[in-house]
């Protein structure tokens, strides 16, 4: 079964296809490789955080020099600003938890940003903990093809991954953060079509949110992934997927 902000994910991954997010998306790719390249080194074998941005960035169709210029800025090699990974967490309308892994290179412009985004649209930025409602997992896409959830359920196994839940458009492997791109190399290896591999923060438990409220989260979740130094949107709500697909 697919949590409702898989579903959502899923359609925004279809959206960041067009032209006008493609940009917008580019920017943040090369900006999560420069800052993995500056904190484990340029060389992907040896930084998993750099592999999996630049596994990213190819399956998203970021040419490679712009990604070999993102691993010269990281570096030092090239001249660039200088990112910092923030964690900001707060609430949506209906109780919903959200977690912002933001790359900023003015901390005071991206809270003040933030805020501002959280407030008009019915959220709060800070609150409480959100942290521990979540657990970082690895996913990797598998497209159906002829493959049943047995294949796909054996396959994953061997591979090292850890269960697979049935998605839109095929599988989704769960594994361990450190072994996803393990996961994905073996899976290909087998003749596995795999769309995408990335690690992200899974909610534990979900919270139901319907009608104007449903819309309103939705519309948060918009506005936070539209701002340039939001690298990734995570929360935990459930909502019916009519109403995902009328403000996706």
């Amino acid at each position: 079964m697919m949590s409702g902000h898989s579903k959502w994910h899923n359609i925004k991954v279809k959206k960041e296809k067009m032209d006008k997010v493609r940009g917008k998306l580019f920017g943040k790719l090369a900006r999560e490789i420069m800052v993995a390249a500056k904190e484990g080194g340029g060389n992907p074998d040896g930084n998993a955080r750099l592999r999996t941005a630049i596994e990213r960035a190819r399956a998203s169709g970021l040419p490679s020099d712009n990604i070999q210029r993102a691993i010269q800025r990281g570096v030092g090699e090239l001249e660039g600003a200088n990112y910092e990974a923030i964690t900001y967490e707060g609430y949506a309308p209906g109780g919903v938890a959200v977690l912002l892994d933001v790359l900023t290179d003015n901390r005071n412009r991206t809270a003040s940003d933030v805020r501002a985004i959280f407030t008009k649209h019915g959220g709060t930025l800070g609150g409480g903990s959100v942290a521990w409602m979540f657990e970082r997992q690895g996913l990797v896409a598998v497209a159906s093809g002829s493959h049943t959830e047995d294949d796909v359920t054996l396959a994953a196994i061997e591979a090292g991954g850890e269960d697979v839940r049935v998605i839109d458009d095929g599988f989704e492997v769960v594994a361990k953060p450190e072994e996803t791109f393990k996961v994905k190399q073996a899976l290909e290896a087998m003749g596995y079509t795999v769309t995408s591999a990335q690690t992200t923060m899974h909610p534990k438990n979900t919270v139901r949110v319907e009608g104007k409220q449903a819309v309103q989260v939705l519309r948060l979740m918009e506005a936070l992934e539209d701002n340039d130094d939001v690298q990734a949107v995570h929360a935990n709500f459930d909502i019916p997927e009519d109403v995902m697909q009328q403000v996706g």
